[in-house]
């Protein structure tokens, strides 16, 4: 019960701070439209993470079945997580971005709809939050499969992960104030590698495990 609760916050946590465009169409959500705003587009994230993680289940599901091989699926999510892990590392480029407006606007019942879907959108049609998905679900799959009940456990996992990173972006609303002045390059770029490190170790373990099953 603990492992799946662990694994499922540090997987949260590698989510929660990755750099990319949410987490700064967040804060200018906050910052420009008020924290209702930023709530709905909060909303359409999570609602994004949930369709994708569901996709990606069906899909591994499916391979699971057609090829019958733990070690294979094991080797694909491995290779996927050390592609993201040395991208993320050594070519992904950090941009600061700048112009936030701290004026908010008067917003109505249509405009939070739409700051609902732009964050759905946004997390939707964002390739690499699809290959994070994929990637991690195969790896857990893959480790699910050596448990008495592997429903049960990626439930866990991908459940607390989903509830961190939700929890995770509610906060960036509510301090998304404080936090717009601490997102300086050298800290970005910190925040960045350490996530990239944390996929690399993920990927070895899983490369391990899938010799294993040889």
């Amino acid at each position: 019960m603990i492992a799946p609760i662990l694994k499922g916050l540090l997987l949260g946590l590698i989510l929660s701070i990755s750099i990319g465009p949410v987490i700064f169409a967040i804060l200018k959500q906050s910052l420009t439209n008020g924290k209702n705003a930023g709530y709905a587009f909060v909303a359409g994230v999570s609602s994004s993470d949930i369709t994708l993680l569901f996709i990606c289940n069906v899909f591994t599901s499916f391979f699971a079945l057609v090829l019958s091989h733990k070690a294979i699926i094991a080797m694909c999510g491995a290779g996927f997580l050390l592609l993201m892990g040395l991208y993320t590392l050594l070519f992904k480029k950090i941009t600061l971005e700048t112009g936030f407006d701290e004026k908010e606007m008067v917003m109505r019942k249509r405009d939070y709809i739409k700051s609902y879907m732009s964050g759905f959108l946004m997390n939707t049609l964002n390739p690499s939050v699809f290959l994070f998905w994929f990637a991690w679900t195969a790896a857990i799959d893959a480790t699910a499969s050596d448990t008495n009940n592997p429903v049960s456990y990626k439930l866990i996992v991908f459940g607390t992960c989903l509830g961190f990173v939700l929890v995770s972006d509610l906060a960036k609303v509510m301090l998304a104030g404080a936090l717009r002045p601490k997102l300086t390059e050298k800290t970005m770029i910190w925040i960045n590698r350490v996530s990239a490190i944390i996929i690399l170790i993920f990927s070895a373990a899983l490369f391990y495990s899938a010799i294993r099953y040889y």
